[in-house]
């Protein structure tokens, strides 16, 4: 098994393809199959792009994280897992929900080796209670389907999801919930007295190609505290998605892979043409 010790953690990893690296950051709770089973899809007929999906402290197989405290730890454990891990190379990030809201601090860090960055329902506001949310709803159920579930299931399903179906139910079981069922819980609760950096996370303009894809019915982040970030990224396509909540990843698959196809073209094309 792939691991990288750094200072305040041995982070696990999987590492897949070559060319131009690709860090990918889930979100809270979950591990790397989350974004590995929406992210792979994608490159089944892209080759080129190396792609780096690591399971953050106190989720997945990480370990020997106790140290970290807060945020500004968890942070840090990543950008040691970057420069450990591509020393000196420039690189793109993909960061889904918390792991939106770390990728804007590798960004504030590091923005000079970034080609490019693009966000999946990500984290704003580390703070719930001064997000703006919507109330959470369920689009389409599939009552015949859910039937097959236990009751604890339908709940679960039910209070998470926007689109119940089978498909859905699949993919969330195998990419988010078997991910959530292994984390650390206690480690995590106690991370999120401190959730937030103690510095400001946006003070910068980060002028490279980016996308934010955001849930229309998603009540854990929201997307309209999303756009108080517009002028920070320059050349950033910002798009709300009907029909998707929290796990927009699963619930609009085709358009999350068109918006990530056409984002890396724009890397591409600023990489190609001397604009990175």
């Amino acid at each position: 098994m792939p691991y990288c010790k750094v200072k305040n953690a041995n982070l696990y990893y999987e590492d897949i393809g070559t060319g131009i690296p690709i860090i990918m950051i889930h979100g809270f709770s979950p591990d790397h199959r989350l974004m590995k089973g929406c992210m792979e899809r994608i490159f089944d007929e892209r080759t080129g792009w190396r792609r780096i999906y690591i399971d953050l402290p106190g989720m997945g197989r990480t370990k020997d994280y106790k140290a970290i405290r807060h945020s500004d730890g968890m942070l840090q454990a990543v950008i040691d897992f970057i420069d450990a891990v591509i020393p000196n190379q420039p690189y793109l990030l993909v960061g889904e929900s918390y792991g939106g809201y770390l990728t804007r601090g590798v960004i504030r860090q590091q923005s000079e080796k970034i080609m490019g960055a693009a966000f999946i329902c990500p984290m704003i506001i580390p703070e719930k209670q001064h997000r703006t949310l919507p109330m959470h709803t369920n689009i389409f159920s599939d009552s015949e389907f859910l039937t097959k579930l236990s009751k604890a299931e339908r709940e679960d399903f039910a209070s998470k999801q926007v689109v119940l179906d089978e498909y859905n139910w699949n993919r969330y079981m195998h990419e988010v919930l078997a991910g959530c069922q292994i984390a650390n819980h206690a480690f995590l609760e106690q991370l999120q007295k401190n959730y937030g950096f103690s510095f400001s996370v946006d003070e910068l303009v980060f002028e490279k190609p980016c996308v934010f894809l955001l849930g229309r019915q998603d009540s854990m982040v929201g997307y309209k505290d999303a756009f108080d970030t517009l002028d920070n990224f320059p050349r950033a396509t910002f798009a709300v998605l009907d029909r998707a909540g929290h796990n927009l990843q699963i619930e609009q698959a085709v358009l999350l892979n068109g918006h990530i196809i056409e984002w890396l073209s724009r890397v591409d094309e600023s990489r190609r043409y001397g604009k990175l």
